[in-house]
């Protein structure tokens, strides 16, 4: 019994001077308490909730260039899946060329975003075919190919993506300017 009660006297003091809990400066502490939210959320470091009716920051759809290109690129085929919050866009089966005059060759195109940053490593893109006989009912095989179509589709939204994005930046800077008043424009001249 002694030696469990040395054991979890020694233990305990040796976790209240690990540092766990470090004291943190007045001076780098706001008192108000608004302001420390503010600054918990600047740092990342918590959630708000019953914001009072005031909106947060949201990275919609309409926002995000990636999205936007993916979209414009694969419009000539109807989704199945477009969500947003999941990060993916499925399209239907569309009709693609096929080899064999008595086969019907459809394909699906699915769409992950890994992030929502314009890079290379931004986008996973899947094809899957789907090969039909013409003569039977359900005879048909399914598989995920690999092709260039992949890398071509992935180029367009990138390219499309970044073009969004430039115009995005222009139109911004346009609207700057039309907010700022005649008098100050002495450094763009």
């Amino acid at each position: 019994m002694k030696k469990l009660t040395l054991l979890l006297i020694t233990t305990a003091f040796i976790l209240t001077n690990c540092g766990i809990y470090k004291k943190a400066p007045v001076k780098d502490v706001p008192v108000n308490v608004d302001e420390r939210v503010q600054k918990n959320i600047e740092e990342g470091r918590g959630i708000r909730f019953g914001t009072g009716g005031q909106s947060g920051t949201f990275d919609f759809a309409s926002s995000n260039e990636l999205w936007r290109a993916s979209i414009e690129i694969l419009d000539f085929v109807p989704f199945t899946n477009a969500s947003y919050s999941g990060g993916i866009i499925i399209t239907d089966w569309f009709s693609g060329p096929s080899k064999v005059e008595n086969e019907k060759r459809m394909l699906k195109i699915t769409v992950r975003f890994l992030t929502n940053e314009i890079r290379a490593d931004a986008l996973n893109i899947n094809i899957h075919e789907k090969i039909c006989k013409l003569d039977t009912v359900n005879d048909c095989s399914l598989k995920k190919i690999s092709s260039n179509l992949e890398n071509e589709i992935k180029l367009a939204i990138l390219k499309k993506a970044a073009l969004l994005q430039k115009n995005k930046g222009k139109k911004t800077a346009e609207e700057y300017r039309k907010k700022k008043p005649q008098g100050n424009r002495s450094l763009n001249q």
